[in-house]
């Protein structure tokens, strides 16, 4: 059977649904050989249970939180908006490690893969310092900033506080999982956000309801439990990696600065950041122009970007998987393998979103109803939903292409792409639509999808021509 297909030992549904549970079992796999379907199979289904899992971090706090009050809910919603940054910060690092990592895999070179690794904690507890030093003794002000009002700051001030204070955790959480899939243990990765998710879930009401002997610290507890359960993940990958439990075997020689490697993460991560800040931002930009038109258009706009990005995150394990499959391929000198990965995964990510896309065009009304879309803001909602996933064919290539730019370590690329197709073009193009043309807010969903099968198009001619391959990392 060719290897551009997925091989099982099992036809049909069952022999599907046999790699995938071995893939969530934790079945090891040698991304730079044997089927490449198999290969992107294994490495994306952990991938893809991360990519929901970290995700429900923030809508575990928010519905015990809920029960507080509005001014509770307020506090964690700011906050999420200034965490947004040590996200962006956050993803942008994790690109460089994941290329670095996967390239010195590919190669053969163990010593590599933990030398960059080590370099990686470094970075997060650098950067981590940096952020918290800055920020944390100005979560009162940083909150007035965002609007908040004193009843606000006098409820969820601590809580802001601890979060922005507590940032290693997430830094340090993003940057060794991006370790573990660059050395294809994207397993590991997924085990140990389970266990930061089910301490939180236990955790949150316990401290934030003060139920047995807890104390009851209202919407404080919920930063604690955050933090608690992060920080546990994390001491736990710090183990994993220094006992070698995966791939990445972490000693004390790999704690120390080596400037030529820290130089290499440093400048992949820099270009990285700025890549997923432009991406973030463009978003600001597209609500502003919807502001324009009411508050029911905003919140309408609000409920289709939330179902969006759910459906948009078990994508992202398809793109992540390609990413690795890209670098650890080109680390081993098989350029051929690292293309044919990413149209296979492109082909994958497309049956998943293009289906998702017809499901929403379809059901629409129904989806925005459970999010609590009703009157005009359902109906902007319902809009919004239906043009968005008409771009999801071809987005579904776009998320799979971005991502193998940078696991070849060709961030350059994709920052330029999205700047040009997110800032350049879909900003004004939105305001043109719903201004100039008089499709008000509906000129802004229809830029979205224009964007999106933009970036589709353009990153495969990119991609086509090759440069990817030739570069140094």
């Amino acid at each position: 059977m060719s290897d551009t297909r997925v091989r099982t030992t099992v036809n049909g549904t069952w022999g599907w649904g046999r790699l995938v549970w071995d893939a969530a079992r934790g079945r090891g796999v040698d991304a730079t050989r044997g089927p490449v379907g198999e290969a992107i199979v294994v490495l994306a289904v952990p991938m893809v249970l991360e990519m929901v899992l970290e995700s429900v971090f923030a809508v575990v706090d928010i519905f015990f939180v809920s029960r507080r009050g509005a001014d509770a809910m307020t506090a964690v919603g700011l906050t999420e908006s200034m965490m947004a940054l040590i996200y962006t910060v956050a993803i942008g690092l994790s690109i460089g490690v994941t290329a670095v990592v996967a390239r010195r895999t590919g190669e053969g070179d163990a010593e590599g893969a933990s030398r960059a690794a080590g370099q990686a904690i470094l970075l997060g507890l650098g950067t981590a310092l940096v952020l918290a030093v800055f920020a944390a003794p100005n979560a009162d002000a940083l909150l007035r900033l965002m609007g908040a009002s004193e009843s606000v700051i006098d409820i969820g001030g601590a809580y802001t506080t601890i979060m922005l204070g507590g940032n290693a955790v997430i830094l340090l959480l993003f940057l060794m999982n991006a370790a573990f899939r660059g050395a294809g243990d994207a397993v590991i990765a997924m085990r140990v956000l389970w266990l930061a998710n089910a301490i939180n879930i236990v955790l949150d009401p316990l401290l934030i309801f003060g139920i047995g002997p807890f104390p009851e610290l209202g919407v404080t507890g919920a930063a604690i439990a955050t933090n608690i359960g992060r920080g546990t993940a994390v001491l736990v990958q710090l183990w994993l990696m220094l006992r070698g439990a995966g791939r990445i075997h972490v000693l004390a020689r790999h704690l120390r600065v080596v400037p030529e490697v820290m130089g290499r993460v440093i400048r992949l991560s820099a270009t990285g950041t700025l890549q997923t800040f432009i991406g973030t931002a463009s978003y600001v930009g597209l609500v502003r122009i919807v502001a324009e038109f009411g508050s029911e258009a905003v919140a309408g706009y609000t409920i289709a970007i939330r179902i969006v990005l759910f459906a948009l995150l078990p994508a992202w394990g398809l793109a992540n998987a390609a990413a690795t499959m890209v670098g650890q391929s080109l680390g081993a000198g098989d350029a051929d393998r690292a293309e044919r990965s990413v149209w296979l995964a492109g082909r994958m990510n497309l049956a998943f979103l293009g289906s998702v896309g017809v499901f929403f065009v379809i059901a629409a009304p129904l989806i925005v109803g459970w999010f609590g879309g009703g009157g005009d803001t359902g109906d902007h909602a319902v809009t919004a939903l239906r043009i968005i996933s008409l771009g999801f064919v071809f987005y579904s290539y776009g998320m799979v292409l971005t991502s193998s730019f940078n696991g070849a370590g060709d961030t350059w690329t994709p920052t330029v792409l999205n700047l040009f197709c997110f800032w350049l073009w879909e900003i004004p193009l939105a305001w043109l639509l719903s201004f100039e043309a008089g499709l008000g807010p509906t000129g802004v969903f229809v830029a979205i999808t224009v964007a999106f099968s933009t970036l589709a198009v353009v990153s495969a001619v990119m991609f086509r021509r090759g440069r990817w391959k030739t570069i140094a990392v």
